[in-house]
């Protein structure tokens, strides 16, 4: 019996004839290498490497290096409205987006790397859009404020922020989690034991619907 030959890998010009695949292939080791080093430490060519891809297919399929993360930013608001639909409750909202530490923890550290990395809103062209999405979230813990559920002296745009925070703690402060907790913060257990916990304080708040 004859020992099965290995699959080869594509050759450049057949994934050019899959644009879709090769898009994928490098969004996908543009996400790793972004979230390790962030945009100013990224390296087009190391992107290459990961993807197994010509550097110039970059160039050719997202403009060069912003062209890149601009489609990451893409990607990640499609991972959004994909993870938290339409009427979802706050507290289930911030479950899931703590979960995303186990299920998308690339994109967790993409996100911090973009505040690490941000020099106002002139050099930022996903201002406009991150604010109106933020604002609609800010708007739904100002409504639980205004129907009795909050005290007036909390401030709904800030309570957001802890929210936010707290729900990517895991990725952004894991020294703090293994120091306070003594839990390995990729440890799905405990993510899924934090997760729960932030979404509790959210209910607590008062930030379930009525």
């Amino acid at each position: 019996m004859s020992t099965p030959k290995p699959r080869r890998s594509p050759k450049p010009e057949e994934r050019r004839r899959d644009p879709e695949r090769t898009r994928g292939l490098i969004l996908d080791a543009a996400t790793a290498e972004f979230a390790a080093h962030g945009f100013a430490g990224a390296r087009l060519s190391a992107i290459a490497a990961r993807a197994g891809v010509n550097q110039q297919l970059i160039s050719y399929y997202f403009d060069g290096k912003e062209g890149l993360y601009r489609a990451l930013g893409e990607r990640w608001r499609q991972r959004q409205s994909e993870l938290v639909s339409p009427g979802t409750p706050l507290p289930e909202q911030i479950r899931r987006y703590a979960l995303e530490a186990l299920n998308n923890p690339d994109g967790v550290r993409l996100l911090a790397w973009s505040g690490l990395e941000y020099a106002g809103p002139r050099t930022d062209p996903d201002q406009a859009p991150r604010s109106e999405r933020l604002r609609g979230y800010v708007d739904e813990v100002h409504a639980r404020q205004a129907a009795g559920r909050l005290p007036d002296e909390v401030d709904p745009a800030c309570l957001s922020i802890m929210l936010m925070a707290a729900a990517m703690a895991t990725v952004t402060l894991p020294h703090v989690v293994e120091g306070v907790c003594g839990a390995d913060a990729r440890s799905p257990e405990f993510v899924r034991h934090y997760a729960e916990q932030v979404s509790l304080v959210a209910r607590l708040l008062g930030l379930d619907p009525e």
